[in-house]
Order: C-alpha cells, then sequence, then structure tokens
C-alpha cells in the first residue's frame, strides 16, 4: 500500500472516531472511492450495563428488555449506515472477567437490537450478561 493511501485511510479512521466527516478527493481516490463525498457519524452512545444512557447524540430512547438485550432507537434512518458496537468498562466497574461479545442489527427504520455476552463465564451462567457497551452509527 502506498504512502498516499495509508494517509488517507489514517485520516478516515481519525474522523470517524471523533464524529466528523470523510471527503474523499477524486484526485487520489480509486474510482468507487470519489462517488461518495462524506460519511458522518449520526448518532453514537455509551450505555451502562443497566441501559442507562451514559452519553450519546441521536439516540432517542432505550428499552432493555432481557439479560443482555437492549432495543435503541434513533432519531434518523439507519438504512446503508455502518452499525459499530463495543464492549467498554464503564470506568472499570465492569465485572466480567475473560472474553466478551456484542451483536449490533437493525430491527426497523431507525431501531437497533443489541446482545451483549460473555462466552467465556464459568459454571452454570448463561452466556447473555448485562454488560456496559458502546455504539456508533455512521451514515453515508
Amino acid at each position: 500500500m502506498n504512502a498516499s493511501k495509508k494517509l488517507a485511510l489514517g485520516a478516515t479512521a481519525l474522523a470517524l472516531t471523533v464524529g466528523g466527516a470523510v471527503a474523499v478527493s477524486s484526485a487520489s481516490a480509486e474510482p468507487h472511492q470519489a462517488a461518495r463525498a462524506a460519511a458522518t457519524t449520526t448518532a453514537w452512545a455509551k450505555v451502562s450495563a443497566n441501559g442507562q444512557i451514559l452519553g450519546g447524540q441521536g439516540i432517542t430512547g432505550i428499552n432493555k428488555f432481557g439479560i443482555g438485550r437492549y432495543n435503541i432507537t434513533t432519531s434518523s434512518g439507519l438504512n446503508g449506515c455502518a452499525l459499530l458496537g463495543t464492549i467498554n468498562s464503564n470506568g472499570g466497574n465492569d465485572p466480567g472477567p475473560g472474553s466478551s461479545s456484542i451483536l449490533v442489527g437493525q430491527v426497523n427504520g431507525n431501531t437497533l437490537f443489541i446482545r451483549t455476552a460473555t462466552p467465556s463465564a464459568g459454571g452454570t451462567a448463561a452466556v447473555d450478561s448485562d454488560r456496559p457497551f458502546s455504539l456508533g452509527i455512521v451514515c453515508p
């Protein structure tokens, strides 16, 4: 990968991380990339294990309806958007040991389903577990 492509990828990752816009120049972009002018983070949230929104933008509601199960409603449509989720430590208060996982899926036009789990939990504990998580939605 040449240096200009590496620089462009780094700038894109940084812009998406901080919720900015990404502009693609047709002079240096591949032909299929030039057609996409910008991508922006339209919504994000940091959510505690009990379903409380600790911070966010573009989120209109959250419904925790089971162990490790959440529905999140956004203020804008989700079609064509990238859905990003990660388990976080919530300031070091996350009790879950071992590995953890998150599933993010679209339920309808502006609702997401989130499932958090601790697959390495010992004993007879259910895999689904309440875990703090962060969510980002990036749309073209």
